[in-house]
C-alpha cells in the first residue's frame, strides 16, 4: 500500500483481524460513526497507499480502514499486478502482505528497492509470521516497520502516520539539501568567479607593476645615457672648433714650409762658403736632419688631426638622439663608438696588461632600429664584460695574467634574417644561481656602489620589447661568459 501525504493522521480504531478465518470486528454503532466522520473529513492533501495482498477478506478490510480515515487505497491481490500498476502512479506507501503465490512479499520488495523510481517509497509489512527471522528478513530487503497478524487498526493508522510523517520530512530534508546543495555551487560558482576576478586584478596589477618597474628602469637608464650622451656630445662639439682651426693652419703651414726648405737649400747651393758663424749654428740645429724630419712631423700632425675627427664622430654617433620611430643604422659604428669611450678601461695599468678586443665583423646591413638603445645595450654588455674581467684578474699578478691575456671578442654575422652581435670574455663565467638571476630587476654580483643591477635588464627590454629580437647568454664557470644580441633585419 502506498501514500502520498503531508499532513498527520493518528486515528485509533479497535482491534482488527486480517486474516480471513478470524475476521471477526466488534464495532459499535459510536465506532462506527467515527470512522464515518473520519471519512467525510475534509482533508488538505490526500495520500495514496497500495495494499497488496492475496487474501480478498484482508484486502478488502485494510481498504475499507484507509478509505475511512481519509486515505486513496489502490488494493491488489498479487504482487505482479502491483508491480505493473505501480508504473502508471506511485504512490506515497505500500502495505505489503509476505505469503503470497507466484511472488511473495519479501521478493516484490526487492524489486521495488531495485527501481530508481519506486526505491524510495516506504515499505510496511503486514503478515501473520511472527518468527524474528521473517521481520529480520523483511528489514534487509527495505521495509520500514513490520505488523503481525492479527492487529489492531489503532496500530496500523498510527505506524502509516508516523511512516508518512517520516516519508514527508525525508522528502523535505532531501528538497533541503537538494536546495543548499544548488546554493552551495551557486554560492561555489560566484566564489570562482570572484577568485577568478581578483586573480584577473593581482594579475593587471603585476603586470602594471612590471610596466611600472620597465619604465623606471628605463627612465633611470635614459637619464644617465642622456647624460652621458650630452657630455660626450658636447666634448665632441668644443673639440670641432680647436680641430678645425689646427687642421686648416696644418694644411696651410704644410706648402709654406715646404717653400722655406726649398728656399733654404737654393742658398746652401749658392753660397757653398759658409762663415764660420753659419756653420757653427748648422752644427749646433743639426740643419739637415731637421730639414727632412719637419714634413714628417707635419704629416704626423695632419694624420693626429684626421684621428681626432674620427673620435668626434664617433662620440657623436655614440650620443646621438633617438627619434620616435626606427632609423637605418650601422651596428659596427656603434659598436666602435661604445669601444671608443670605453677605450680608458681597456688600457694597460699597474695592475692588468691591456685587455685586447678582437672584432671579427662580418657583412652587415644598415637595419632600422633606434641607434641610441641599441649603444646602450653595447655600452651595458662591454661594460660588464670589463667588469668581469677585472674581478677576474683579483689574486693574480701581472705576469699571470700577461700569460692568459684579457680579451674580449666581438663577432657579427647575418643569419636567418637576423643580425647576430656576440660579445665573448675570458673571464671566470658564472654560477647557476647567477645565470638564474642575471637578468633580475635590481640583480647585481657587484659591490656596493659599483652596479645598480639595471643594465641587463634594461638591455633585454631593449633588444626583446623595443626592437622583437632576443637577448641570450651562454657562461660556463672557469672559462668566461658569451652574450648573444639578435635583431630583426
Amino acid at each position: 500500500m502506498s501514500i502520498f501525504c503531508n499532513r498527520d493522521l493518528t486515528p485509533t480504531q479497535n482491534m482488527l483481524p486480517v486474516e480471513a478465518g478470524d475476521l471477526n470486528p466488534q464495532s459499535s454503532l459510536k465506532q462506527k460513526q467515527k470512522y464515518k466522520n473520519m471519512q467525510n473529513h475534509q482533508v488538505n492533501f490526500q495520500c495514496e497507499i497500495m495494499a497488496i495482498d492475496d487474501t480478498p477478506a484482508n484486502l478488502h478490510l485494510l481498504t475499507n480502514l484507509l478509505k475511512q480515515n481519509g486515505y486513496l487505497v489502490r488494493p491488489f491481490p498479487s504482487g505482479k499486478l502491483a508491480l505493473a500498476g505501480i508504473q502508471h502512479s506511485l504512490p506515497t506507501l505500500i502495505l505489503l502482505d509476505i505469503q503470497m503465490p507466484q511472488m511473495n512479499g519479501y521478493e516484490v520488495c526487492q524489486n521495488l528497492k531495485a527501481n530508481e523510481l519506486t526505491r524510495d517509497i516506504p515499505v510496511i509489512f503486514i503478515s501473520a509470521l511472527d518468527e524474528a527471522i521473517d521481520k529480520v528478513k523483511a528489514f534487509t530487503v527495505g521495509g520500514v516497520d513490520y505488523i503481525t497478524k492479527p492487529f489492531q487498526a489503532e496500530e496500523v493508522l498510527a505506524r502509516i502516520s508516523t511512516h508518512l510523517n517520516l516519508s514527508r520530512l525525508e522528502k523535505l530534508l532531501k528538497q533541503e539539501n537538494s536546495l543548499q546543495a544548488q546554493q552551495l555551487v551557486e554560492q561555489n560558482c560566484q566564489l570562482q568567479e570572484i577568485n577568478q576576478a581578483l586573480e584577473q586584478a593581482n594579475q593587471e596589477l603585476k603586470q602594471k607593476y612590471y610596466q611600472l618597474q620597465q619604465a623606471q628602469l628605463q627612465l633611470v637608464q635614459s637619464e644617465k645615457m642622456s647624460a652621458l650622451g650630452n657630455l660626450v656630445a658636447g666634448v665632441g662639439h668644443e673639440m670641432n672648433n680647436p680641430l678645425g682651426f689646427i687642421s686648416a693652419s696644418i694644411q696651410q703651414a704644410k706648402p709654406l714650409i715646404f717653400d722655406i726648405v726649398e728656399h733654404l737649400k737654393l742658398y746652401q747651393k749658392t753660397l757653398p762658403n759658409k762663415s764660420d758663424e753659419i756653420l757653427k749654428h748648422e752644427l749646433g740645429i743639426d740643419l739637415d736632419y731637421n730639414l727632412e724630419d719637419l714634413p714628417k712631423i707635419i704629416d704626423s700632425i695632419s694624420m693626429a688631426c684626421d684621428r681626432l675627427k674620427n673620435i668626434s664622430t664617433s662620440l657623436r654617433t655614440f650620443s646621438r638622439a633617438d627619434k620616435d620611430y626606427k632609423v637605418p643604422f650601422n651596428i659596427h659604428q656603434g659598436i666602435d663608438s661604445t669601444i671608443l669611450i670605453l677605450k680608458h678601461r681597456l688600457k694597460a695599468n699597474e695592475q692588468h696588461p691591456a685587455i685586447e678586443i678582437v672584432s671579427n665583423y662580418g657583412n652587415l646591413p644598415q637595419i632600422e632600429c633606434f641607434p641610441g638603445q641599441l649603444n646602450q645595450v653595447f655600452m651595458n654588455v662591454l661594460a660588464n664584460a670589463i667588469d668581469a674581467l677585472d674581478e677576474s684578474n683579483q689574486g693574480r699578478s701581472f705576469e699571470e695574467i700577461k700569460l692568459n691575456p684579457n680579451c674580449i671578442t666581438i663577432t657579427t654575422s647575418v643569419e636567418n634574417s637576423l643580425v647576430i652581435i656576440s660579445i665573448r670574455d675570458n673571464g671566470k663565467g658564472m654560477s647557476e644561481e647567477v645565470k638564474s638571476k642575471i637578468f633580475d630587476h635590481l640583480f647585481t654580483t657587484k659591490a656596493v656602489g659599483k652596479g645598480t643591477g639595471l643594465g641587463l635588464a634594461i638591455a633585454r627590454q631593449i633588444v626583446e620589447e623595443t626592437h622583437g629580437g632576443k637577448l641570450s647568454f651562454n657562461s660556463v664557470l672557469g672559462e668566461g661568459t658569451e652574450f648573444i644580441i639578435e635583431i630583426p633585419v
